[in-house]
């Protein structure tokens, strides 16, 4: 019986042996070709890259997995119990693999054969790391066992907090949120910091399977499992069942953050920076990069700037009349399901998508569109109002098809069904305004002259509704707006304020054809000052005085200002007729309101990598001394200028004076009503296509461009002066609300005579029709009157005398120039 014993024991041992020798084998071949869990080490995630404005509120959020990376000291205690509680509560314990789970999800998994359950895996954290950083998630023995083999060589080279920081950084939530940062904010609209028990518990809950627990298709099945985490929490330790008992009362409330601009009216300006940092540093750095990006944009300016434009377009738009309503539905009972169907512009918040639900001869009785929850559902409220006959007088000139047709009550314009947007007369109220999306269109920019920051920009009426920035993506022509280019051009190369030029017919021959520019107003006003041809925007006068210094200087000054890259020199480019953006007429002119230096315009102040470097920033001014540790005596640092002087300082006061006068007497002098010094110029093209305003202070440069994308006619009268520069001075209004006015800096050595305002020559300090003039030194009034294109005045006149009949007609009938 021995031996017999003897003899199953030993034939026992070496069947051991074998398997033990076949596992280790196995095991062997699984191990050899893991990955590198080294790479744990260089663990760089892809992270959100955060836009801000300049005063850090955040703008926007970009990425392909919404995740910022916290370290683990960041990270309350209490999450971490939340997390430790729902999936390994034994982690800081077990080497890797937690023995006795692993037993219990094996008894389980053999009671379930047959049933078709899924297997439970009794993962650790560390597995889980191994399988989401390293392995795939296939449902397979030798991937579990693959895991294990890695989770204990984790275990070996990295500390507990390390494997746990990795997990709560990593790991998917549902709702594109990755990490545990990301999600607090996807879910909840907080910092990881700010969580309650039962929102900790309810995100622990999640990586099991967020779409099993998803908050508004499955809520009851998500509470279950939030308050099972928290009952876990309370058996662990980690609270008390007081507090267990209490989370558990409360409500699953979760409340989506919104994707997109955080920053209202920044949408046009948040895109702008999206496509520079692409451009910049590619698509990857993005969305993956965790970038922290600075922006010049100061939000109060922009709201400023965006509530001016929507006032200029609606103003222009409302006096063209009704074009009809957005949409029109049927309805039979409930009218709210049919109308949240309709898509509202989501940027224009004070105005609310309504439906008809009567007419009548005194008012219009509306239903507003029901609000959308955070689930995704239509709200069972209902909100009604009403349109008064007064609050809608504008739309009683109505539209039917392209005919003008006039109406004599609300309900010949309007009918049950139509859908149309409203906004609320006062806070509270159920007395609502008829409003329409304007069909023309618009910009806004402002900026710091000395810096190029971009402050503020307004590329539309909606970015919801087209996402083109005409800011900056819009070519168009600038009419007069150029004409200070022009005239800096012959202030820079001998000419005065006081120069005298003719305002009188002017014609030119190219090949067959014979050009004659005109005056917006059609007269003429004879020998003129530059002032006066700038002050009167006259046509005649700025090609004359092209054509007489010469348009390749102009052209060579255009290019200098960065107008144009290449401009063509010819006489009609001299009228503004070449094509444009407003940022560069806005930084052209940011170059006469800081005394001549060149700038760069910039919407980027600084960008930091994920580590907090800045990798980028917009000042290159040099500061010696600035880093010094304490003050020593020693003289305050400066900031070394090393930008290009691109026009003499004294030339840009003298233009900067000259468009002062555009402001005190020209043609925007409702600009003058701010009361502070002000120099700007209008622009108005052919037709009335485009119309511009840009002026400065000497600290802010603003320029507002109207015009439809299709360029098209806006109608006579429609000019820079009567569109664009009210625009100018309601922003300004704000812009320069309780600031003290303050005086343009003449430069050291420039001297003011007095000069009579129509001949240039010297006058009486005083007199009637004098003017305080600025001239440099060693130039002055002329001592002889003399007018620049006299002796080209007489060969015109020769010339004329012998051209045909019908020549002459083409002279006295020309389509005239831009204005």
């Amino acid at each position: 019986m021995l031996r017999l014993l003897g003899y199953f024991f030993g034939v026992g041992v070496g069947l051991a042996l074998l398997v033990a020798a076949g596992i280790a084998i196995y095991v062997s071949d699984l191990s050899k070709d893991l990955p590198d869990y080294e790479v744990l080490a260089r663990y760089e995630p892809p992270v959100t890259t955060r836009i801000h404005s300049s005063d850090g509120a955040l703008m926007a959020e970009f990425a392909r997995e919404k995740r910022l990376f916290l370290p683990i000291q960041a990270i309350p205690d209490r999450v971490k119990a939340a997390f430790l509680s729902a999936e390994d509560k034994n982690f800081y314990n077990h080497p890797g693999i937690d023995a006795t789970g692993l037993a219990r999800a094996v008894i389980t998994n053999v009671q379930n054969l047959g049933s078709g359950r899924r297997p439970v895996g009794a993962s650790t954290i560390t597995q889980q790391v191994a399988k989401n950083f390293l392995l795939t998630s296939d449902q397979t023995i030798d991937r579990k066992i693959r895991e294990m083999i890695l989770a204990f060589r984790i275990e070996q080279a990295y500390s507990k907090d390390r494997i746990l920081e990795l997990y709560l950084n990593e790991i998917f939530f549902g709702l594109g949120s990755y990490g545990i940062a990301g999600a607090a904010l996807t879910y909840f609209d907080k910092s990881v910091n700010e969580l309650t028990i039962e929102e900790a518990a309810y995100l622990a809950a999640l990586p099991k399977g967020p779409s099993n627990y998803h908050p508004f298709r499955y809520p009851e099945r998500a509470t279950e499992r939030r308050d099972w985490v928290i009952d876990q929490m309370a058996e662990n330790g980690y609270i008390t069942n007081e507090e267990a008992q209490s989370a558990k009362e409360k409500p699953l409330k979760v409340s989506p953050r919104r994707s997109g601009s955080y920053l209202f009216a920044a949408e046009y300006f948040t895109e702008e920076v999206r496509r520079e940092i692409i451009s910049r540093y590619g698509e990857d750095a993005l969305y993956e990069g965790g970038l922290s990006i600075r922006t010049t944009l100061e939000p109060e300016l922009q709201r400023h700037a965006r509530k001016a434009l929507h006032r200029g377009l609606i103003r222009y738009d409302t006096l063209r009349g009704y074009r009809g309503p957005v949409e029109h539905i049927e309805f039979d009972g409930d009218w709210g399901a049919p109308l949240s169907e309709v898509k509202a512009l989501s940027d224009v918040p004070e105005w609310k998508l309504a439906v008809v639900l009567s007419a009548s001869s005194e008012a219009v009785d509306i239903g507003i569109q029901p609000e959308q929850l955070v689930s995704g559902r239509i709200a069972e409220d209902r909100e009604t109002g009403t349109i008064a006959a007064e609050d809608m007088k504008w739309a009683l000139r109505y539209y039917e098809g392209d005919k003008l047709q006039k109406a004599s009550s609300p309900a010949e314009v309007l009918e049950v069904g139509d859908v149309v947007y409203v906004e609320r007369k006062e806070e509270g109220s159920s007395n609502w305004s008829l409003r329409q999306p304007p069909q023309i269109e618009g910009a806004l920019v402002a900026m710091d002259p000395h810096t190029g920051r971009v402050l503020a920009m307004v590329g539309g009426f909606s970015y919801a509704d087209s996402q083109f920035n005409r800011a900056t993506q819009a070519y168009r022509q600038p009419g007069s707006s150029f004409k200070p280019i022009v005239y800096a051009a012959a202030l820079d190369n001998g000419y005065t304020p006081a120069s005298v030029v003719m305002d009188a017919p002017f014609s030119i021959r190219s090949g067959d054809e014979i050009w004659e520019p005109k005056n917006y107003s059609g007269n003429f006003a004879g020998p003129s000052t530059l002032r006066a041809g700038i002050e009167r925007s006259r046509n005649l006068m700025t090609v004359r005085l092209a054509n007489d210094m010469g348009m390749p200087l102009v052209a060579e000054y255009a290019e200098r200002f960065g107008i144009y890259d290449k401009m063509l020199p010819v006489l009609a480019m001299s009228l503004g007729s070449g094509e444009t953006t407003v940022m560069r007429m806005v930084s052209a002119y940011a170059i006469m309101a800081n005394g001549g230096k060149h700038i760069e315009p910039s919407l980027v102040d600084r960008i930091q990598d994920r580590y907090g470097k800045t990798v980028y920033k917009h000042e290159q001014r040099e500061c010696v001394g600035c880093v010094a540790e304490e003050w020593r005596g020693q003289p305050e640092p400066e900031l070394v200028d090393n930008r290009e002087q691109v026009l003499d300082p004294m030339t840009a006061y003298q233009i900067t004076s000259m468009m002062e006068g555009v402001v005190q007497r020209g043609t925007a002098t409702t600009v003058a009503e701010l009361g502070h010094p002000i120099a700007g110029k209008t622009g108005t093209t052919n037709d009335e296509k485009d119309a511009w305003f840009i002026g400065y202070t000497p600290d802010l440069v603003v320029g507002v461009f109207m015009g439809f994308d299709q360029p098209k006619p806006m109608g006579r009268g429609s000019t820079g002066g009567g569109l664009a520069a009210p625009v100018f001075k309601d922003f300004m209004a704000k812009a320069l609300e309780g600031k003290e006015p303050v005086d343009f800096r003449v430069p050291e050595g420039m001297k003011l005579v007095a000069i009579d305002r129509k001949s240039g020559m010297r006058a009486n300090e005083g007199a009637p029709g004098s003017i305080m003039e600025a001239f440099k030194p060693g130039t002055g009034p002329a001592d002889s009157y003399w007018v620049i294109g006299q002796d080209e005045i007489e060969r015109v006149n020769e010339r004329a005398r012998n051209l045909s009949p019908e020549a002459n007609r083409a002279i006295s009938t020309g389509a005239g120039g831009l204005f």
